[in-house]
Order: structure tokens, then sequence, then C-alpha cells
């Protein structure tokens, strides 16, 4: 989860590749270490986004859609953000060590945790920064700002908008300390965007930041 997630530069595409999946993996594996028992709340499946809500049906959260929705001028499954750059949400869960695997490519990012407009709790969007010299469109969490808003089309078309509240960047040193505070079960609903970023130190780090981005739900389908 995080922001120049393991994709950097040219030059350092492999090691990137695996920073990416460093960084998200990192938060979500400092996240259950700090806080296991979010583990437990977050139930989704490998389902694309919001297909897996529409199952719940005992969950109060599940996703609501309308018979005729709009034509939102989005593909249904993904995520925009404010400077217009999208990626398909794939959802995803902890592996048996608890970490969170990470997206297939650039123009994906990895669900995770409560559904949207859940009454409590984190929904978790994690996307690479970069890969192969190529941005990926979760590059824009590194120029985004507090009142802006990240526009979310569920798989049956409905759209529902979050306005960001917080923009924060972490030490991945310091991020088990804040983890049940960002990603976790309690507290209002809010969507979070992570990826990575900051210095490229190699390694199993890859990059030594993430940045994250809280948002509010304001509008649904």
């Amino acid at each position: 989860m995080v922001g120049q997630f393991d994709e950097g530069a040219a030059s350092e595409e492999q090691p990137k590749k695996r920073s990416k999946l460093g960084v998200i993996l990192a938060a979500a594996a400092i996240f259950v270490v700090a806080a296991v028992v979010v583990v437990l709340v977050f139930t989704g499946k490998s389902d694309p986004v919001v297909a897996a809500a529409a199952q719940d049906q005992a969950n109060t959260s599940a996703v609501q859609t309308s018979e005729a929705p709009v034509d939102t001028g989005q593909a249904p499954g993904t995520v925009k953000l404010p400077g217009g750059g999208t990626a398909k949400l794939i959802r995803k869960e902890l592996t048996a060590d608890g970490t969170l695997p990470i997206p297939e490519g650039l123009d994906e990012a990895t669900w995770w945790g409560a559904k949207l407009g859940a009454d409590q709790g984190a929904s978790l969007l994690s996307g690479h920064v970069n890969w192969k010299g190529k941005k990926g469109p979760f590059d824009e969490l590194w120029r985004l700002k507090t009142g802006q808003e990240v526009d979310l089309v569920d798989t049956d078309g409905g759209k529902w908008v979050y306005k960001i509240a917080e923009v924060v960047t972490v030490h991945k040193t310091k991020l088990a300390e804040q983890s049940e505070k960002l990603f976790g079960p309690d507290g209002p609903h809010r969507l979070v965007l992570v990826t990575c970023g900051g210095e490229y130190v190699g390694g199993t780090d890859g990059y030594e930041d993430n940045r994250i981005v809280t948002a509010s739900l304001v509008s649904r389908p």
C-alpha cells in the first residue's frame, strides 16, 4: 500500500517491481502485526470490486445500485483520481503470511477492507506509483490535495464520490504505530488510497515512504 510503489525509474525496473509490492505488502503486513483484529473484520473475496459486496446481503454496507444507472463516463469497477488517472479495482485478501497481493499492472488497484459506503472502517485501495519506467495512476497521490474528489464506479454502474480529507507521507518505520488509525475497521467509514515513494532504498523495502490519502463519502448511487 503506498507512494512510488515499487515501480521506480526505468533504470531500477526490477528492484522497483519488488518495491511496489514491498510498499503495499509492508503496509499490510505491518498493519496485521499492529492490529490483527482487522483481518477478521475485512471479509472480501477474490471477486471484482463491489461484486463481492453485493453478495453479502447480511452486511448493511452492501453496495446499493439502481436499475438504470446514469452514464458516469467512467468504466464500471474503476477508481478515478482528480487528475484523471483511472485504475481497475481488484478485490484481494491477505495471504497466509499477512501480506496483501499487489496489482497485476499499472492499470489495476488492489481493494481490501470495508465495502463502499460501509457503516464504518476503511476501504483500502493500493496501486503502483510506477513500473518499468512508466508512471501509474497512483502517482497522482503525490500531488493530491484536501477537498479534491475521488470517483468510484461499481460493477453495476453506480457512482460513489469521496472527498479527500487528509494527505500524509509516512515513513515505513512509523507505519505500524499509525496502522490502526489509518486502515482499521473502527471509526468513521473512509476511503484510503495508498502507494509508495520517497527515496528509493532498494532491498525488501524499495521506497522508504508510503503516501496515504484518506477521503470521506459524500455521495452514493
